[in-house]
């Protein structure tokens, strides 16, 4: 939600690129928890929901790509829940960006 307080970098799941902490909190008062984070970070950039029905059922999904592991992530949510995720396109190269083209596809550099 826009406005909210994630807590940066006083709260978080991650780790440096060393594998140490950088805080040892994940929750305190007043700061918003995430719907969902990954542990280890797939590094996300580019995200996209599809709103088309090129792909019938994916319609309503999200798509957010993976630096890190270089793959196209796919997250069904039942409301603000996490309810499935599937790692697409395995080792396509580093995922930037993701974008539902006006033809409904979904096109991924």
């Amino acid at each position: 939600k826009a406005g909210e307080n994630y807590g940066w970098p006083i709260v978080s799941y991650g780790v440096n690129y060393s594998g140490t902490k950088f805080t040892k909190l994940t929750q305190k008062e007043g700061m918003t928890q995430p719907i969902h984070h990954w542990t280890p970070s797939i590094a996300p950039s580019g995200m996209s929901f599809l709103n088309s029905n090129v792909y019938p059922n994916w319609k309503g999904n999200l798509f957010v790509g993976s630096l890190k592991f270089q793959y196209l992530n796919r997250i069904e949510l039942n409301g603000n829940k996490v309810v499935k995720e599937e790692k697409l396109l395995k080792g396509l190269g580093r995922v930037r960006s993701i974008e539902e083209g006006p033809d409904g596809y979904l096109y991924i550099g």
